[in-house]
Formats: structure tokens, sequence, C-alpha cells
């Protein structure tokens, strides 16, 4: 009798667990759509069919807002720069011209144009559209580029208007240098192609239009002659970072000291950022905000205190600069991450020989040995991707102007996108024939020559 009593009672919490558990299961729960965080669609479900967690949603919720941040960001903000290129430089009277209350004749589209700026053909109207389409857009005439700033049509060009009329002041953004257009519509207006080097875009002549340069000269002790002189050297696709640093704007070859802009795609897995790899891609981007473009902000770099190798930065506190209120640092994460998810552009179809691009990557992977610093699939190194100009066979004059005095493995994604303005940071190589050429010579490869065209043919296939 008593192990039938054990028996039921066995019986009766198995039961009762039994019920729990169903009871569990049917509560409803602290779901995402019971807290500030909620999905709109619990229904998602990962690869292979198995749940996608609230974390998981939470992931995906966060990435897709602080991309289009930074979207934003990388596009339209001028981190307050606007100080410094409309009421330090004065560049905005001159892109409106004397008929508008400016200085000068003015710049015109087609002017604009010729200096590299690009139209963002989806902010302009359909019947303006139409218009540039049938010649019915008077391109040589500034109001038209007024007419364009108010619209936030010039890509990297922030007009600031008074009373919705006179351009009072004027600002840049990440997208100037690092954005061009598909030309589409025409030369220099289409769709944008966000993360591409402007290889067209001449920075130093942009400047030059500016009536006062005093302040820059007053930066680097000289007179606004030489200044000018320096800047009208940089010539398209251009811009020397380091001029603010070391004050240096020719080479000892007598060359201008800028160095080619580079692109800001397929960023995602690479280490050490620009051409002698001063740092992240967060770091460069608080330096160029702060230092470049002169927004208001926060920097803190102590390497710049040296005197000897930056004497214009030495002298100018850049290592240690503080804005209030700071327009620049809160955005950073977003235009980090929104870089990290440009990809690089795939080649077009028809524009390398896709038999010989294989054979290029053996050659490519063993006889030549690229990949042993071109790592597959960043083709860059895997952590400190930095070498000296004589591992490299070149001279170190740019190089000795970065705090470790190296040069970058650059990656090589995208490539065929730096085909204008040539390769390596200076451009002193204009095909890609030529850097192989280099490479066969400096490391004795003995390379033959359908190898190296094999090796060409890939290279412009990444």
């Amino acid at each position: 009798m008593k192990r039938n009593w054990q028996t039921i009672l066995a019986v009766l919490i198995l039961a009762v667990a039994t019920i729990q558990i169903a009871w569990v299961s049917n509560t409803p729960t602290a779901t995402a759509s019971d807290s500030d965080d909620s999905d709109s669609d619990d229904s998602d479900s990962g690869k292979g069919g198995k749940p996608v967690t609230h974390l998981d949603r939470r992931i995906d919720r966060h990435a897709k807002q602080t991309i289009a941040a930074g979207r934003h960001i990388f596009r339209f903000d001028t981190f307050g720069d606007e100080a410094f290129w409309g009421d330090t430089i004065k560049l905005h009277q001159a892109i409106q011209g004397k008929r508008f209350g400016g200085v000068g004749p003015g710049v015109s589209p087609n002017t604009a144009l010729k200096v590299g700026l690009k139209v963002d053909v989806d902010a302009l109207p359909h019947d303006l559209v139409e218009n540039l389409k049938h010649g019915q857009v008077d391109l040589d005439d500034p109001a038209t580029t007024l007419a364009l700033l108010k619209l936030n049509a010039i890509i990297g060009v922030t007009g600031i208007f008074e009373s919705g009329e006179r351009l009072s002041s004027m600002g840049t953004q990440c997208a100037l240098c690092h954005s061009t257009v598909d030309d589409s519509l025409a030369p220099g207006i289409g769709h944008r192609l966000d993360g591409w080097a402007n290889r067209d875009l001449n920075v130093g002549a942009i400047i030059n239009l500016a009536p006062d340069l005093s302040a820059i000269a007053e930066l680097l002790g000289v007179d606004e002659k030489t200044v000018r002189k320096v800047l009208a050297a940089w010539g398209p696709g251009k811009f020397d970072a380091e001029l603010l640093l070391d004050g240096k704007g020719f080479r000892p070859d007598g060359k201008t000291a800028a160095t080619l802009i580079p692109p800001a795609f397929g960023l995602a897995g690479v280490n050490l950022h620009t051409w002698t790899g001063w740092g992240s891609v967060p770091h460069w981007n608080a330096f160029v905000a702060n230092i470049e473009m002169q927004g208001k902000g926060t920097f803190f770099d102590p390497r710049l205190k040296d005197a000897e190798q930056f004497p214009v930065a030495a002298r100018a506190g850049f290592d240690n600069i503080r804005n209030d209120p700071d327009l620049i640092s809160a955005k950073l994460p977003a235009l980090h991450l929104y870089q990290l998810a440009i990809p690089a552009p795939k080649p077009p179809a028809g524009s390398f020989n896709p038999n010989m691009a294989l054979n290029g990557k053996k050659v490519f992977e063993k006889k030549a040995k690229c990949a042993t610093c071109h790592v597959p699939p960043t083709f860059t190194e895997p952590g400190w991707n930095m070498h000296t100009a004589e591992e490299i066979g070149i001279d170190d004059f740019q190089a000795n102007r970065a705090p470790d005095k190296r040069y970058r493995t650059a990656p090589l994604k995208g490539l065929w996108t730096h085909t204008k303005g040539g390769f390596y940071h200076d451009g002193r190589f204009s095909t890609l024939h030529e850097v192989v050429s280099h490479y066969d010579r400096h490391f004795g490869l003995h390379l033959s020559d359908p190898e190296k065209g094999d090796l060409v043919e890939y290279l412009k296939s990444l």
C-alpha cells in the first residue's frame, strides 16, 4: 500500500511539473515589443532557420541606425568648420562673386566642375534635371552655383544663406574629397559614389580662390604669396595633410609634397589608415575634422608635440585641441561604422581579362610573393601593416613626415579606381605595369613579360 502511494505521488508530481512547463511556455514573457527597444517584427529568423534573439535584433537595429547617421555625417556635417572656410578665409565671397555681395567674378558651375567639384543628381528637382539634359541651364552663371548650393547638391560643400538669399558662409564635409559621382547625367553630375577618392578635385586651386589666406600664412610663418604658390602646385586629386604640421610645401626634388587623396572604401579589417599609417580610421577622422577641415572638436595626439618633426603643429598646439562645444567627438563612432560599411567597388565588366587574371592570381600568391604583404581578403597585413622605404624600394620623404617614418601596405581592393592620378602615395607610377616592374627589379623576381601582364590583369580584377 505504501509503495502504491509512492507511485501515485510520483505521478502527481510529474503531472504538476508537466502542467507548470506547459504554463510557462505559453505565458507571455518580456519580448522586444514590451520594451522601448522593440522591433516591429518578432518573426525574424537567422540563417538556417535559427531564431534571432532579442539582442540580435537590437544589434541589427543599432547597426542600421548608426550607419544611417554616419552616412549623413559623412555627406553633410561640417563639424563647425564654416567658422574657418567662411568667416576666416572667406571662400564663400569668391564663390558668390561681386555681383551677389562677394568678390571677383564668382564661381560658375562650369568653373566648379573644372576644379573637380561634383553635383549630386539626386538632390536636383525633376524639372532642373530635364533642363540640364536639354542644355537649358546657364552653367556659366554664378547664380546657378548659388542655386545648387541652396539645394545642397554640390557634394562636400554646404552653403549657409542669410535670410535664405545671401551666401553668408560655407562649410565642407568628408564627402568633398572622398566621394565622386557616376557621371550619369553629365561629366561631374550624377549619383553619389561615397568612399571613392575624388581624383579630379583640385583642393589647392579651390582654397586659392579665397580672398584672405592670412590665417594660413600666419600659422605656417610665411607670406600669403608663398602659401598660394604651394597650393597651386598640388594639382588635381592631391592634398597635403602634413603641411599644417611640418610646413614642408615641396619635396627635395622640387615636386609638390602633396599626396593623392586615398579612397575611403574597403577599410573593414584594415588596421592603420593613410599612406603612412598615422593611426586607425577614427584617429584620422578626428585628425582631419579638427586640423584639416578646421572643425570644432577634441583631438589628442602627443606625437605632435615633437617640435623637430612637427614644428608647425607643436607651435599651434595641435597635440591637444579642445573646443566647447565639441561638434566632432560624438559623431566619430557613427562616421567610423559607415566608412567600414562601404565596400570596395567591383571592376566593370570587360575591364580586365579573366583568363589572364586567373594566371595572375597564381603569380601574385607564389612567384611574385605579393600576398606576403597584401594578404587576402583585406590585401594588407593583419596587424602592423607598415614598412620602411628601404623595404619597398622608394625614397623616405613622405614616410619621414609621419610619426613611425614608414609606409603602410595599401589595401588593393578597388585598385582599378586609382587609375586616374597614378599609383603609390604620390602617383609616381602612372600604370600598374610600372608598379609591377618596380617590384620585379627591387626584389629580383625575374618575372617574364607574360607573367607581368597576367599579374596586372589580376590587380585590375580586385
